[in-house]
Parts: structure tokens; sequence; C-alpha cells
């Protein structure tokens, strides 16, 4: 590829490892949803007052999956989303008490497990799933889910998180979840340094003995922290727009990730939410490309990263890694 050259991002092997089932819905799917719910089509805005507003769309989002019917095409469509994306792997990560009036936990994960492979076997796109426990409700729930989802490592879960408002609950009252989950294989990728500073990260770190921190942008505050990040090679599954859009950062002028690269941490580029952000993983990495300015092999660097940090199998991880060369020499410029 000659310097000059505009990288074809969609054709870059990348991997989707920080994105919510729910968060990542068609808004077309949702209007669909909120029309036979009897309720009016929420608005999809771009920039939230608080997080709460952002948690009020999103439980909407939720609300509106009915059935397991409802959930499968979810699943289904995100996927899709992902493979038009140019992703060879994604992660979704998922609440399953969000979905109790459905059925049991183990109900739920079974419906997702199964609509996933139905929509790998379609796409080409792996998927694996990331069960995440939720920071504002009991760390007992919290441990029930560790236990769901490391009984299920060999069925597709790969990692284990938590979630929601940094504010509400301390990381060390979830340690057990998070010493069940490790034991049973999975990845631990809990979110921190999003609204919570750098002892958050460092929290997440020392505590639940984090492999990957969902955001962790917060870190570039604490010299200390970026080398322990370093040293360890714990990965930051970042996600621009949405710190951008909840005031994580005030601009993308702002936003940290070229200076964490440039230091040497390990991040990748991802979503989060696609239906309340507005963008999806390759609308990341164009911004990326195009805001934040990251060059090919910083671009490059972050999908090699994706794909080392996820639960991918060897096989995936190792032809996504050869195909991630031949995209550095071969690829074409972009047309669109």
């Amino acid at each position: 590829m000659s310097a000059n050259a505009v990288p074809n991002l969609r054709s870059l092997p990348k991997a989707h490892l920080h994105v919510h089932l729910e968060g990542a819905m068609r808004p077309a799917t949702l209007g669909e949803l909120a029309t036979r719910g009897g309720i009016p089509v929420p608005v999809v805005q771009k920039k939230f007052g608080t997080f709460a507003d952002f948690q009020d769309l999103y439980v909407t989002a939720v609300r509106l999956l009915s059935s397991f019917d409802d959930l499968r095409r979810l699943v289904t469509e995100v996927v899709e989303d992902a493979a038009a994306d140019g992703a060879v792997w994604i992660e979704p990560a998922i609440h399953l008490p969000h979905h109790a009036r459905l059925g049991s936990c183990d109900q739920v994960l079974d419906v997702l497990i199964s609509a996933g492979l139905a929509a790998q076997e379609a796409t080409g796109v792996g998927v694996g799933w990331l069960i995440t426990a939720d920071r504002t409700v009991s760390p007992e729930l919290a441990v029930e889910q560790a236990v769901v989802a490391s009984r299920n490592s060999d069925r597709g879960v790969v990692a284990f998180g938590l979630a929601n408002d940094e504010s509400a609950a301390p990381p060390e009252l979830f340690a057990e979840a998070f010493a069940i989950a490790r034991a049973g294989g999975l990845i631990a990728a809990p979110h921190a340094g999003e609204h919570g500073g750098p002892d958050s990260v460092q929290q997440a770190v020392e505590t639940l003995g984090a492999d990957r921190i969902q955001h962790g942008v917060r870190a570039i505050e604490d010299d200390l922290l970026i080398t322990r990040l370093v040293d360890d090679r714990i990965c930051l599954d970042v996600c621009p727009t949405s710190n951008v859009a909840l005031s994580v950062v005030a601009g993308y002028s702002d936003h940290p990730l070229s200076s964490l690269l440039a230091r040497g941490v390990a991040c990748t580029i991802n979503a989060d939410d696609p239906l309340l952000f507005g963008v999806g993983l390759l609308d990341e990495y164009r911004l990326c490309r195009d805001t934040l300015e990251l060059d090919t092999t910083a671009l490059a660097g972050c999908a090699r990263t994706s794909i080392e940090h996820s639960g991918a199998p060897t096989e995936l991880k190792t032809r996504s890694q050869r195909a991630i060369d031949r995209w550095l020499t071969e690829v074409p410029p972009e047309t669109q």
C-alpha cells in the first residue's frame, strides 16, 4: 500500500470486543418493536446530558424484546452488521437477568448461543459471549452470573464483565464473581476508567484480575498505571464516540487513544452501543483514521490487538493475523 493511499477499512479483519447486545439493535428494529408494543418510537440521539439519560433509552430497548424470537432476531442482525463492517469475530455483552421475564438465565443463554451459532454459520463471523454482572445490583447475583458463564465456557461464553455506572459500587464487591469466572477460563473484562478515574482502572486490575478493560481511557491520567498496563499487556477496549457522547472527554481533540497507543498500551477500537450513538464498528475505525488521525499502521495494530485479546479460537486468530499482514500490503484504497 502506498504511503498516500486511503486504506479500505472494511476489508481490515477485526474483532468487536466492546458492544452491548441490546445497544446494538438496529434503529429500524427499535421502531418496529416500539410500534408493536404501542409506545412512541424512542428518539435516538448522539449526545446525552447524563448517564441516566443514556440508561433510559437502553432499558427501553431491553424491555421491547418480548420473546425469544425477538432475541434471535437481534442476535442475527447484530452479527450481520458485524460482518458488513468487516469483523471476523464479535463478543456481544449481555446481562442475562435483563430478560428474566422470558425464562431462566440458562434458558436465555441457550437461545443466545443457538442464535449466535446460526448467525456464525450464515455470515462467517465468529461469535463469543461476554456475560456481564451489573454494578447496581447485589454482588450475590454477580456470583450467580459468573457460575452460569463458567459452566458454559465450552459452549461459546468467553468472557465475564462488570457493567453500568462506575459510581454505583466499587469493584472489590465483585471479586468473588471474577475469581469464579477466571477459574472457569474466562477473560476478565470489566468496565472501568470511563466516568471513574484511573483509580477505577487500578482497582479493576488488582481486585478483579482484569485482562481487558472496557473503556479504561482515564488511565492516561496516571503514569504508573500506564506502565502497569503496558508491562502486564492489559488491553483497553476503547469506544471514542461513546466517550464523547457521554462526556468522558470534552471532544475528539481531547480523546487519549493516540496517546495511549504511543505509550505502548494495547487498545482496541469498538462501538459500545451503535443504537444509542449512531455509529458501528467500521464507523469507529474511520473516525479513528479521519478525526483522531491514526495512520494505517496504528489501525492495523488495533485490529491485531482485537484479535489477540479476543476469546476467538486459535485457528481463527492465526488466520486473521495473516489476513491483516496481507491487508497491509495488498488492499486497494477504499472508494467510499
